[in-house]
């Protein structure tokens, strides 16, 4: 065979390949990437909007408890709903045990239990300036605020031998007490801020200082004589222990 031939027989395939729009591959490794990374990332990525969880609060009434729902709407803001319970006392309250070693304070006439429930919003702080394991924001709420009062003593008195007559305060088992208790309401709320801790993986846990407004503008009698309160609420720290998902 001539070698004009023997040359043609080699480019046939070539021309073949070329016109179905291949060429020959060359000795190399291929690597196909996105054009845009960050759609492969946003899509892989399901961030955890929702919350349920536990508040601890701690105030100069003593403990109380809360639950509570959230949910993200932006990178910014997030809606809540909450609800607490915590005792309320007067200033004037000292308490004392008796021969027993029961606490006893004498002279209340009532005991409170305040439960606050409110929708409200958080805004975060700082977005883009600190990194998300510490994650700042101030808050605000709003909604019904019920106070339970109940009694805490029954006040006997009595004429004494030599004239006149003396006061004794019957303490009533605290069970007791809430059958004979009854409820007031009005609208309250409350103010704040506080932080975040750690990275957002299926845990949430934080602290925030809450100053709660519950006015009642009649009053409601804590002690005899005149002990009287008009606004509950004031400062609590609150400790918060959720869930993601």
């Amino acid at each position: 065979m001539k070698p004009a031939r023997l040359s043609s027989l080699f480019l046939i395939p070539i021309l073949t390949m070329q016109a179905f729009g291949q060429v020959l591959p060359a000795d190399t490794t291929i690597i196909f990437q996105p054009a845009n990374p960050e759609i492969l990332r946003k899509s892989l990525y399901q961030p955890l909007l929702n919350a349920w969880g536990f508040d601890l609060l701690i105030s100069n009434n003593g403990f109380g408890a809360g639950i509570f729902y959230r949910r993200e709407l932006s990178d910014e803001f997030a809606g809540f709903l909450n609800l607490a319970i915590s005792d309320v006392k007067d200033e004037a309250e000292f308490e004392r045990y008796d021969y027993l070693g029961n606490p006893f304070v004498y002279g209340k006439k009532n005991r409170l239990l305040f439960f606050p429930l409110a929708a409200g919003i958080q805004y975060r702080l700082f977005t883009d300036d600190i990194v998300d394991n510490f994650r700042p924001y101030v808050t605000a709420a709003i909604g019904p605020t019920m106070v339970f009062v109940a009694p805490y003593s029954r006040r006997e008195t009595f004429p004494l031998p030599g004239g006149g007559t003396a006061t004794s305060d019957e303490p009533i088992e605290f069970f007791s007490s809430l059958k004979s208790g009854q409820a007031k309401y009005t609208l309250g709320g409350f103010i704040g801020f506080g932080a975040y801790f750690g990275m957002e993986k299926g845990s949430l846990s934080g602290i925030n200082i809450r100053y709660y407004i519950a006015p009642f503008p009649n009053g409601i009698e804590v002690m005899y004589g005149g002990g009287i309160i008009r606004n509950f609420g004031g400062f609590y720290i609150t400790l918060n222990f959720g869930s993601l998902y």
